[in-house]
């Protein structure tokens, strides 16, 4: 089993998870690539001790990138959508 500190890569903190999302009780994360539903959930439960009740995961393909005659490729990522049980919350993204 992966540990839960390389499924979860980094918080996603922008205006729409930072208040819509958030008034769902829902939050974004970006995640290692390989992680699955129900390991991003039992990351998500261990280390911040909440109840996660869903997980929505989006795959982003890398876009190509040119500089000058060099071409290169933005590496493919994942993002995760976690929704928190109803009174639980994760105090590291509130502002």
């Amino acid at each position: 089993m992966i540990h839960p500190r390389n499924i979860l890569i980094s918080p996603i903190i922008t205006e729409k998870s930072g208040n819509q999302l958030q008034a769902q009780n829902s939050y974004s994360f970006k995640v290692s690539i390989n992680a699955n539903k129900i390991e991003i959930k039992h990351a998500i439960e261990r280390i911040f001790a909440v109840k996660v009740v869903a997980v929505n995961t989006i795959r982003y393909m890398g876009k190509p990138k040119r500089l000058g005659k060099y071409s290169g490729k933005r590496p493919d990522w994942k993002k995760a959508i976690v929704t928190l049980r109803e009174g639980d919350k994760i105090a590291d993204f509130e502002a």
